[in-house]
Order: structure tokens, then C-alpha cells, then sequence
């Protein structure tokens, strides 16, 4: 039996300590299976005799090292440290027979003489005696919203509200520099000088003929169709439906891009029915340049807007100078870069003629196709916008009922271009709704072979 370095035997009670809280996450509680409360005998100075060694119900002794064991905190405030004065590690565990009624597996001997000096000694435990450590429980990741393109809905709702923002900003800024410039001398004798039009040639013809509306709904229908098309066509990763051409059973693309490519035949027979009308009829001097009053009158023009003190408009008559630019770009220009462009991307562009493709670069078609594109959808929000913001039911019956008047001061009587305009709104929503696979596969079906792949 071990004696202490006064001479006193320290003898264990075979009651098991009452265990506490793990020192480490995940560890086994404090302190450790086999530690027992500890009886120290009175020193050899003393006349009382060595108390007797008790045994536990089962007959067995224990015995514990004099090696204190190290303290923690106090279970309570204020308290002694955990675990209280006397506790010991177990040095060995003399047992007879194995108790019944304990709980667990009896905690192994160790040698007194592996025990380091001054350190007290934890028995070690089976693996099967060892807790099992509860695994945590991990959150489920939220699944990614839907991205329409490199954003979601809701990066887009607030990248829009942003830019939104930012631009009304940037327009109240203008506004105010630009009045401020108009007030200077030079700029209102700049504005006398050239007040936003120039005189247009002698017999350039007044109002607009009942064609004219025709070509301008046909115009605005199939622009909004080849846009909303085009955008699919870019951004669409699997089509559901694919159409074949008769002549070329070979070849193969998507049942929206064949939608878009209809579309553009379509808008182009329009487009070159639309010139030669222009030049039949001499509509055309309203929207080509014929002097170069225009580029200073079309200046004057976007500072008058730009100071919210707008130009007198009679487009019945004449259109201003950045109006008749304007729609001379869009007319002869920015149309012609799309119809070329977009046959150079189409399936009537030769494949296999190496020469040719080397001349015109496929690359470059799509570098121009998609910001003429851009043009397009500015012009038509800015057009719209002063449609209505310089006259609507003026403007709306000059363009849809083919009813003005001379004087720039006059206004509409009635009601006929409005509801014009919004019966051809109706058509084109109608179509944006019904531009579908289910219904464009029968359409499709005449010109060739609809397929699932």
C-alpha cells in the first residue's frame, strides 16, 4: 500500500465520485472514471493508530495514488475548486469478484512505479467505454434563386432602382447647368441665330398620307418582336423545339431563332416597301438632311430640351433638326447595319465558302448585331417618351388617324389616333404573349420539320 512522503497511507473509498462537466469539448466528464474520494490516514507523530484500509460491499479495495489531483474551478460561486480537497487518482483496484451493481467496466490497474512523480494518474478506458461524441447538426444550405442572365430578380429589381436613381440625378444636374448656360448672351443669340429647323426645300409635301401610318404600326410591331426574339436567342442555353429547312435537312437551329429570322425578313420587305414610298411620294426630304443648318439647328434642338424650354413642334409640317437626324440614322443607317449583320448570322449566310467568311468575319457581325440592338430600344423609349410629353393625342393623330393641322399652336379635337393607338398596342402584346413554341411549331411546319432535338 503507497504511503505519502509524511508516512500516511491514503486509502480510497470504493463510493464512486460524482462526475461533472468535461474539461475539453467532446471529452469524457471531470474527472475521470476510477478517481475515488480519498481517506488520509493521521501522521506517524501521532499516537492514533493507522485507520483500517475499507473495503468496498463486493470485498474489493481501492487504493489511491498520494499524488493530488489537479483542481479546476468551483462548481458554485464562491465555492472551493472542482474536484474538493483529498481527490486522488486511482492507483489500482483490488477486486474479487466484479460487482454487479456497478455501472461501466472496472477501470484497469496501474503500476505505481509508471506513475510520474508529482503527477496524478487517469486510468485509461476501453474504446467502447468511451463516449461517443454527438455529431452537430449542420443548417441545410438555402437553395440559389433563379439567375435570369448574371443576376437574379432581385439583383435585377435593385440594380435597376440604381440606375434609375442615378439617372434622374444626373438629369436634374443637366438641367440645372444647361439653364444656366441658355441665360449667358452668346448662348440666346446662338438660339436666335439658329432656333432648332431650317427651311426645307419647296415641295416637300404636308401631312402625312394614310400609308405612312401603315408602314409606321408594321415598323414598331416587328421591331418589338425581332427584339424580344433576339434576347432569347442570345440568352437561351437549351431550346425546347428546333427547326430543318426542306432544302437542307442537314442543318439545324432553334425554333426561336427561325422565329427571329422570320421576323426580319418580314421587317425588312417593310423596310424596303417604306423607302421607295418615301422616295415616290418625296416624303423622304422630311427626314434626309438637305442643308448643313442642320447639325448647329439640331445642337439648339437638344439644348432647348435639355433646358426643359422645348421647341415648338409641328410635325405635320416639318420635323426639327435632331428629329430629322435621327430618324435618317435609324432609316438609313442603323437599319441597313442590322439587315446586314443579321444575314451574316442567319442560315441563308454560305458556310462553306472559306473566302467569303474570311472577308466578312463572323465575329464581327455579332460585335455590331447586339449594340445595334441597343440603339434601337433607346431610340424607341425616347421616341415614345416625347410622343407624349410634346402633345400626345396631337402627335398620336398625326402618326396612327392621319389628321393634323398647319398651325404648330393647334391642338387635337379628337380622340380617333388614341384608341387607334391602343387597339395596335393590344396587337402587339397579343403577339408578344403568343410568340410560344406550341403555337409557333404549326407555322413553323410549312417552311420545314419541327423537332424535339
Amino acid at each position: 500500500m503507497p504511503a505519502a512522503p509524511d508516512g500516511s497511507v491514503v486509502v480510497a473509498s470504493a463510493v464512486p465520485v460524482r462526475r461533472g462537466l468535461p474539461r475539453q469539448h467532446g471529452g469524457e466528464p471531470w474527472p475521470p472514471a476510477g478517481f475515488a474520494s480519498a481517506v488520509q490516514s493521521p501522521p506517524a507523530s501521532s499516537p492514533a493508530a493507522p485507520a483500517p484500509v475499507p473495503a468496498a460491499p463486493d470485498g474489493s479495495v481501492v487504493v489511491a495514488s498520494a499524488v493530488p489531483v489537479r483542481r479546476g474551478l468551483p462548481r458554485t460561486p464562491g465555492g472551493e475548486p472542482s474536484p474538493p480537497a483529498g481527490f486522488t487518482a486511482a492507483a489500482a483496484i483490488e477486486a474479487r469478484e466484479p460487482a454487479a451493481d456497478l455501472v461501466g467496466p472496472p477501470a484497469p490497474s496501474i503500476p505505481q512505479e509508471s506513475v510520474p512523480a508529482g503527477r496524478a494518474v487517469a486510468p485509461q478506458l476501453d474504446d467502447a467505454a468511451r463516449p461517443t461524441p454527438k455529431p452537430e447538426a449542420r443548417p441545410e444550405p438555402k437553395p440559389e434563386a433563379k439567375r435570369y442572365g448574371p443576376f437574379t430578380v432581385r439583383q435585377w429589381v435593385g440594380a435597376a432602382a440604381v440606375v434609375v436613381v442615378g439617372l434622374l440625378v444626373l438629369a436634374a444636374f443637366a438641367v440645372l447647368f444647361v439653364r444656366s448656360l441658355v441665360s449667358l448672351p452668346f448662348m440666346r443669340d446662338f438660339l436666335a441665330r439658329y432656333p432648332g429647323e431650317y427651311e426645307l426645300p419647296v415641295g416637300v409635301p404636308v401631312g402625312f398620307p394614310a400609308w405612312l401610318n401603315w408602314q409606321h404600326f408594321l415598323n414598331f410591331f416587328f421591331i418589338v418582336l425581332i427584339i424580344r426574339s433576339g434576347l432569347q436567342v442570345r440568352f437561351q442555353k437549351r431550346p425546347s423545339a428546333f427547326w430543318r429547312p426542306r432544302w437542307s435537312k442537314e442543318r439545324k437551329f432553334s425554333l426561336t431563332s427561325w422565329f427571329h429570322q422570320s421576323l426580319d425578313i418580314l421587317w425588312l420587305v417593310n423596310g424596303v416597301v417604306f423607302v421607295v414610298l418615301l422616295f415616290v411620294s418625296g416624303q423622304w426630304m422630311r427626314i434626309v438632311p438637305t442643308s448643313w443648318d442642320v447639325f448647329p439647328n439640331a445642337l439648339s434642338a437638344v439644348i432647348q430640351y435639355a433646358s426643359l424650354d422645348w421647341p415648338t413642334e409641328n410635325g405635320w409640317v416639318y420635323y426639327n433638326s435632331i428629329q430629322q437626324l435621327t430618324y435618317f440614322v435609324v432609316v438609313f443607317i442603323a437599319a441597313p447595319v442590322a439587315a446586314v449583320t443579321g444575314v451574316r448570322m442567319s442560315v441563308i449566310w454560305p458556310k462553306n465558302s472559306p473566302r467569303l467568311n474570311a472577308l466578312y468575319p463572323l465575329e464581327w457581325a455579332r460585335a455590331v448585331h447586339f449594340p445595334t440592338m441597343i440603339f434601337f430600344v433607346l431610340f424607341i423609349v425616347v421616341h415614345v417618351t416625347l410622343v407624349f410629353a410634346t402633345g400626345a393625342l396631337r402627335n398620336l393623330n398625326h402618326m396612327y388617324a392621319a389628321q393634323g393641322s398647319t398651325d404648330p399652336t393647334a391642338l387635337a379635337d379628337n380622340w380617333t389616333g388614341f384608341w387607334i393607338f391602343i387597339v395596335s398596342m393590344l396587337l402587339v402584346v397579343g403577339a408578344w404573349i403568343a410568340a410560344r413554341p406550341l403555337l409557333l411549331a404549326p407555322v413553323a411546319r410549312l417552311f420545314g420539320s419541327v423537332s424535339s432535338r
